[in-house]
């Protein structure tokens, strides 16, 4: 891992702890014709000064005093390529129409996820997550449930590492990394299975922080509660790790206790059952999804989670997002 590519991350990140003028720091962070993926609505956009006018521009407009609270910064390598990766919240007062959502003039809070495939400094490749479902939610303005049969979790504000630890500035031991990585890659190819394989890699009281639509749920019997019903929904469900041939990790790597990964899509399979009151359509499905996983020993206890939710149900027929002008 560069160290130059993590002080350029560093400092990407510092200057989104302070409200100011972002537009500047992605147009310095971002590679001129970098590809940058982001949840629907925004999708693909290439290029620096694309992401800084069709995203972070209009966030900023939207939310007075925006900031960005990192909780989990990591770096490093994933099929020789260096990779650097973070999630926690941007923070401000709701006060003008964001992609359609009316102001609540409030302070909100919209959870950020994101990777970054680094060359010389800058960011050449981006994976942007956002749980606007989140958002929507806590503004009373998330039109569904989670259907029949599945309960959902706590929905609110997720904290980051109960350790205070997330923020990695300087390389850990590539040991520890490589045995975080390894306990999760052993753990994701264990999903999906009927009795359940998954469950001796993770601590009886772990947390799963889920995306907003699904809610967050406390220690590994309520987690399996909502695990394996989800399972149920899809069949044939699979995901990125198991060399499919339909999703894939765009990366995976792991640092000190932490790992992450990402795939756009990660997860595929179809929908026999009502998923978010829609369906089934008994056609094939693809989640863009990415994680972060703490450990402590050799047990996962807390596990961060975005699903791009709005972008599932538009393969389902229905789009949960009000209509803008982008």
């Amino acid at each position: 891992m560069s160290h130059h590519d993590r002080a350029a991350y560093l400092a990407y990140a510092t200057a989104m702890r302070h409200p100011g003028d972002f537009s500047n720091a992605s147009m310095r962070f971002f590679a001129t014709d970098a590809t940058i993926n982001v949840v629907h609505p925004f999708n693909q956009i290439t290029g620096a000064a694309f992401y800084a006018d069709d995203v972070v521009r209009p966030l900023q407009c939207s939310f007075e005093g925006l900031y960005r609270r990192d909780d989990i910064v990591m770096a490093g390598q994933f099929e020789g390529q260096t990779w650097v990766s973070s999630t926690g919240y941007y923070v401000g007062r709701f006060v003008k129409d964001w992609i359609g959502l009316n102001p609540t003039d409030d302070l909100c809070y919209l959870r950020y996820g994101e990777f970054h495939h680094m060359e010389g400094g800058r960011a050449v490749e981006s994976y942007i997550y956002f749980d606007i479902p989140e958002l929507m939610i806590a503004c009373k303005q998330w039109p569904l449930d989670m259907g029949p049969g599945v309960k959902p979790g706590y929905r609110g504000l997720i904290h980051g590492p109960a350790s205070h630890d997330g923020v990695i500035r300087e390389a850990a031991d590539p040991a520890e990394g490589q045995r975080s990585y390894q306990i999760v890659t052993d753990m994701l190819a264990r999903l999906a299975t009927a009795d359940e394989e998954w469950r001796p890699y993770w601590d009886k009281n772990m947390m799963w922080y889920g995306p907003g639509a699904f809610g967050t749920f406390i220690g590994v019997e309520e987690f399996a509660s909502f695990q394996v019903p989800f399972e149920a929904q899809f069949e044939g469900w699979s995901g990125g790790s198991k060399n499919n041939g339909l999703t894939r990790h765009f990366t995976r790597f792991g640092e000190g206790n932490y790992t992450c990964s990402g795939g756009w899509p990660s997860l595929t399979g179809i929908n026999v059952k009502p998923f978010l009151g829609q369906g089934p359509s008994h056609e094939r499905v693809f989640m863009r999804v990415c994680d972060w996983w703490r450990r402590e020993g050799d047990l996962l206890i807390e596990n961060w989670v975005f699903v791009d939710v709005p972008h599932v149900l538009l393969q389902l027929g229905y789009d949960p997002l009000p209509k803008w002008d982008n």
